[in-house]
């Protein structure tokens, strides 16, 4: 039996990328799939986001794995267009065990900005980073809370989130949701649900592989090791990340709760 048979997870930001990589993780694992994707741009974020035609592509192989999916076009940052989804995809499938907070952007970071612009950038950040992460748990916990089960929590940091890497928005969110997995990983305990956060090095996506931020890369060289991993690999794969998730979510990580788990090929080390 697949160790998540019979679960449901609600995984944000499932249009492609690491969401996508989730979604079918934890299928190919039994669980069926509560997603959203926000499916528009931004205009503080220099690459394009994932597009409707996406979304349906990742419930097209969601549904391959002969697993079932609601899946909807919504923004984190709407905490009531999350909890109508939320509730849909509970309402169809009878259960929710899991969350995957995963929806993210690097904002403002790549240009010279104007006071508006930066302004922008950070009221984007924090909004989809920070107060969208908070929405996806606050929504879901009831549910998780409801089914006496127990469950498990993962949110998406990031080797941002574990260093002094710049005051823009995306470490600042990146430290805060290590702020809100720590308190929810005590409020939760004697409910059976833990709360872990993951924390990727550069993701072979577009937000890590797009030109702007190669272009910002690029400026960074002399800088040092700082931006380089341990191991001799540029980037991982969502996959790699996925892995991490779906075991922190298993049986296997039934103990493991208030932890900050690197996935980042020796990143935060070499730069400790």
């Amino acid at each position: 039996m697949a160790r998540l048979e019979g679960t449901v997870a609600f995984i944000t930001g499932i249009g492609r990328g690491q969401g996508r990589s989730h979604a079918l993780r934890l299928a190919s694992e039994g669980a069926d799939i509560i997603g959203v994707d926000v499916c528009a741009d931004f205009a503080s974020v220099a690459y394009s986001m994932s597009t409707e035609e996406d979304l349906a592509e990742t419930v097209r192989q969601v549904e391959a794995l002969d697993r079932r999916i609601v899946a909807r076009k919504a923004d984190t940052r709407d905490r009531a267009a999350l909890q109508a989804v939320v509730d849909e995809g509970v309402a169809q499938f009878g259960r929710l065990d899991f969350v995957v907070a995963n929806a993210g952007i690097s904002p403002g970071l790549f240009k010279l900005t104007t006071p508006e612009e930066d302004q922008q950038a950070w009221d984007e950040g924090i909004g989809v980073n920070l107060t969208g992460v908070w929405n996806t748990t606050q929504v879901a916990i009831p549910h998780i809370v409801a089914g006496g089960r127990g469950g498990a929590i993962v949110l998406t940091g990031s080797t941002a989130g574990l260093r002094g890497m710049g005051g823009g928005a995306y470490g600042v969110a990146k430290h805060g949701v290590v702020g809100i997995m720590r308190g929810l990983a005590n409020d939760l305990a004697d409910q059976n649900i833990r709360v872990n956060v993951v924390h990727p090095t550069a993701v072979n996506t577009l937000m890590a592989t797009n030109e702007a931020m190669q272009g910002f890369l690029a400026t960074q060289v002399d800088k040092g090791v700082h931006l380089r991993n341990a191991l001799p690999v540029d980037m991982i794969e969502p996959a790699d990340v996925s892995n991490a998730v779906a075991f922190l979510l298993s049986p296997e990580g039934r103990y493991i709760t208030g932890t900050n788990l690197p996935v980042d090929a020796g990143f935060v080390n070499r730069i400790g």
